[in-house]
């Protein structure tokens, strides 16, 4: 064996004892610290802002549901626990005839809140809704239907996209004019 050859062994062993020893303290020390134990029922941790939780469906500003039932969170919800039936208002406006949530198979991964372009479903930091029977857990619209808009309570997805029914043609703000598609030929 060449010198080089030992002393990279050598180094090996003691960058593994070094790392063994250091696990065996963290667990030593750990020995003695005094366990931090929450009595649940009685003392109630306060979740992280951001926590991802109980979903809810907000409203507009104008009282308004913002649920367009465009499908795209039963879509981009990998376990398939949001179903949903569209329809369609007199004025021309589309909402969720009934919207579904189960509960039980809901991993709580937030894609759906990202999906939603009118931020109509939002999760919250609440998690206390466990139950023992499975059909509880089953959430109709109705149940997910709250009074406010949620994390955003100002954003309306109509005074941004530009919907006619809400806003004429060029009179909702932010609107450029039409463009001229022939300026745009060779």
């Amino acid at each position: 064996m060449t010198r080089n050859r030992l002393i990279d062994i050598l180094s090996g062993v003691g960058r593994g004892t070094k790392g063994l020893l250091q696990g065996y303290g963290e667990t030593f020390k750990a020995i003695f610290t005094k366990p931090i134990t929450v009595q649940y029922p009685e003392e109630k941790r306060t979740p992280p802002p951001r926590s991802r939780a109980h979903i809810i469906l907000t409203r507009s500003p104008d009282g308004d549901e913002r649920c367009v039932a465009c499908y795209l969170c039963s879509a981009a919800c990998p376990v398939s626990c949001i179903s949903m039936q569209a329809a369609t208002r007199d004025d021309g406006r589309r909402y969720a005839s009934w919207f579904r949530i189960n509960f039980a198979r809901c991993i709580y991964c937030g894609l759906c809140e990202e999906a939603c372009p009118t931020l109509a479903i939002q999760l919250t930091p609440a998690y206390e809704f466990a139950t023992d029977a499975t059909l509880k857990l089953v959430a109709e619209k109705e149940d997910l239907l709250v009074d406010h808009g949620g994390k955003d309570n100002e954003y309306d997805f109509y005074r941004h996209a530009g919907v006619e029914e809400k806003f004429p043609r060029e009179e909702h703000e932010g609107e450029a004019p039409p463009v001229n598609y022939k300026s745009n030929l060779p």
